[in-house]
């Protein structure tokens, strides 16, 4: 039975539609036939033309409506409710169509033929697609994993139908928390309650959980995540409503859970004022462009129409990549920014201050700088150029070329550093206050925050690829925690600050509450539907190994070096009141630890840093 179904699916279109008609006929005429048997109770009866005439308007007709109606059209295999239906039509109409027939031809048709006809079509029509559809459903449906959807609303409805008719998944069941829906039945599954799930995965042994619930606040999402981590089955979802708008993924389409999907943050709406004021139709520098937050900045400060737009970048192929994605971007909503791409070192001063008075730049995000804590540890001198004299560079350039606004990208690091690289930013901080103080002309501002989740130093990614491999997963220590942020959201606050600034203002964005990494890594192996090894005498499917705090890496991070802070007309954003030095003193600096650097001393250079006002100070390690 099944090869010459196989036969028959695997068939060209054009054949299939062919053997379909071919069948349709028979089955028409047969059902005719038959059902006047039926009625005279004998099975041969004299047959004329106007029988014959009757017979063949009757079949023209009704494989002119399954036509008109898109059954030669529907794929067999897929047939559902609404086929049916169709030939529930297209029977009735040729009913009436074989009694108006046999009245106008005066064809010898009794009265109940018609009737007797409307059920031997129905079977002979539908019966034999219906069975195409059961034994593919369930010769298929054997080859196909169980899972369960969570959500009985319309997304868990599109969900369930496209599992059904597609080849990856079979669902089983629906679950739900709304004990209205329970009972329910959806495309043939029946709706549970969720403080089923237990009794109900015992029984169908599903591999997957997939969330179809959209149009829910981030708060409540990270309950039902929560809610949900503790059950021993990997956790996907459909994408959220603002993917499905915007294009970037389809209804029906699973994913893996965001972390932001874990973390549960809401995200302030934009003021769009703040986002537009130093960038449309103004001209704008990204150095860094290439970067996590860099390309970022990039995608949002496109969206605001500048009149063009340079990105600064040492990666060739990074800048390539952005270049490509707005270029994009640009065609494809009209854009008529301008967009320039410029391969080039922020130590050169020559080069970025010619490039910001060749295109007359209004507004500089300076987001160039070495920032993975090891890298820079054991890259004293490369960090100090890059992250120091980098910014040094690219101020001077802002200034001789007549830059209106100057915003650094920081970060948490800088506050009370321990580790070279924090101890940079927030010397680099300390060069933009400094500039501030001697001139007016270039506002400067620094905006200060935590970790942006995917950027190209964070944890979540290695976790995911360590729990997908088996494990171990590797956490530095028990008690470590960080600040985390969207990379849009942050993008999006560091473009607003700089809108509000005052020069040599450092702005700190509201991070939230600090996230523990021992939780974040247990509830990524939760919704991977595997449970936590964290010594050797526990039970669990992938161990957690601690491994020390790196060199310079901190077990706490702050955005605060005082407590001098206050808030801004954004509630997500604040200004913080900090010790600064004079140009003079910071010339001074900047003098000796060159000279440090110059004759490659990196000794000399961390103690120049140590009795810095950075406040750089190194941690031993727990």
């Amino acid at each position: 039975m099944i090869k010459p179904l196989h036969a028959l699916l695997g068939a060209k279109r054009k054949n299939k539609r062919i053997i379909t008609i071919s069948y349709d006929v028979i089955a028409i005429i047969a059902s005719l036939y038959l059902a006047t048997a039926i009625r005279l109770n004998e099975w041969s009866y004299p047959i004329n033309l106007s029988l014959v005439l009757t017979t063949v308007v009757t079949t023209a007709i009704t494989i002119f409506c399954f036509t008109r109606l898109g059954m030669y059209r529907a794929v067999l295999r897929f047939m559902m409710l609404p086929a049916l239906g169709y030939i529930f039509i297209a029977v009735f109409i040729s009913s009436l169509t074989l009694a108006f027939c046999g009245f106008f031809f005066q064809a010898f048709i009794p009265r109940s033929v018609p009737l007797i006809y409307v059920g031997l079509a129905i079977i002979t029509l539908g019966g034999p697609r219906i069975m195409i559809r059961t034994i593919y459903y369930h010769y298929y449906r054997r080859k196909k994993p169980n899972v369960f959807v969570y959500g009985a609303g319309s997304t868990g409805r599109e969900l369930s139908y496209a599992l059904i008719s597609g080849s990856e998944y079979h669902p089983v069941i629906i679950i739900d928390d709304d004990y209205s829906k329970v009972g329910q039945i959806i495309f043939g599954l029946r709706v549970h309650h969720s403080s089923e799930f237990t009794e109900l995965q015992n029984l169908y042994k599903p591999v997957k959980l997939l969330l179809a619930i959209k149009n829910v606040s981030p708060g409540k999402r990270l309950r039902l995540i929560e809610k949900t981590s503790d059950w021993p089955i990997a956790i996907q979802s459909v994408p959220s409503v603002e993917d499905i708008a915007s294009g970037k993924a389809k209804s029906t389409e699973i994913r893996d859970l965001y972390i932001s999907d874990l973390l549960g943050r809401e995200q302030v709406t934009p003021n769009n004022e703040l986002l537009q004021k130093n960038i449309t139709n103004h001209n704008i520098m990204i150095t860094g462009a290439g970067g996590s937050i860099g390309t970022e900045l990039c995608r949002q400060i496109l969206k605001q129409h500048p009149t063009k737009i340079v990105l600064f970048e040492l990666n060739e192929y990074n800048l390539y990549s952005i270049d490509r994605e707005l270029r994009n971007y640009a065609l494809h909503t009209n854009t008529t920014t301008q967009i320039i791409s410029a391969l080039g070192n922020v130590q050169k001063q020559n080069h970025i201050e010619r490039l910001m008075i060749a295109h007359n730049i209004d507004t500089v995000f300076h987001a160039a700088a070495y920032k993975h804590v090891p890298l820079v540890e054991d890259n004293v001198i490369e960090g100090i150029c890059n992250n120091v004299f980098g910014t040094l560079a690219a101020a001077e350039a802002a200034i001789n070329a007549g830059v209106k606004n100057f915003t650094l990208i920081s970060t948490d690091k800088a506050v009370r550093p321990t580790n070279i690289m924090g101890a940079t930013k927030r010397m680099a901080e300390l060069v933009l206050q400094s500039l501030a103080d001697r001139q007016s002309n270039t506002i400067f501002t620094m905006v200060r925050f935590g970790n942006v989740l995917g950027s190209s130093g964070s944890v979540v990614p290695l976790f995911k690829e360590q729990i997908s491999k088996g494990g171990p997963v590797t956490v530095t220590h028990p008690d470590i925690n960080r600040f985390f942020m969207l990379i849009p959201e942050a993008a999006q606050l560091v473009i607003q600050a700089s809108a509000m600034a005052k020069n040599g203002q450092v702005f700190v964005l509201d991070m939230g509450e600090p996230v523990k990494i021992l939780e974040l890594a247990k509830r990524m192996i939760h919704l991977m539907g595997f449970s936590e090894q964290i010594n050797s005498e526990q039970d669990g499917d992938i161990e957690i190994q601690f491994t020390g705090l790196r060199p310079g890496e901190k077990l706490y991070e702050e955005l605060l070096i005082g407590n001098n802070v206050e808030g801004t007309a954004h509630p997500k954003i604040m200004t913080a009141m900090e010790d600064k030095l004079s140009w003079d003193e910071m010339k001074n600096l900047f003098i000796e630890l060159d000279n440090a650097c110059q004759t490659f001393d990196e000794d000399s250079v961390i103690e120049i840093i140590k009795n810095s006002p950075t406040g750089y100070h190194q941690e031993k390690e727990l």
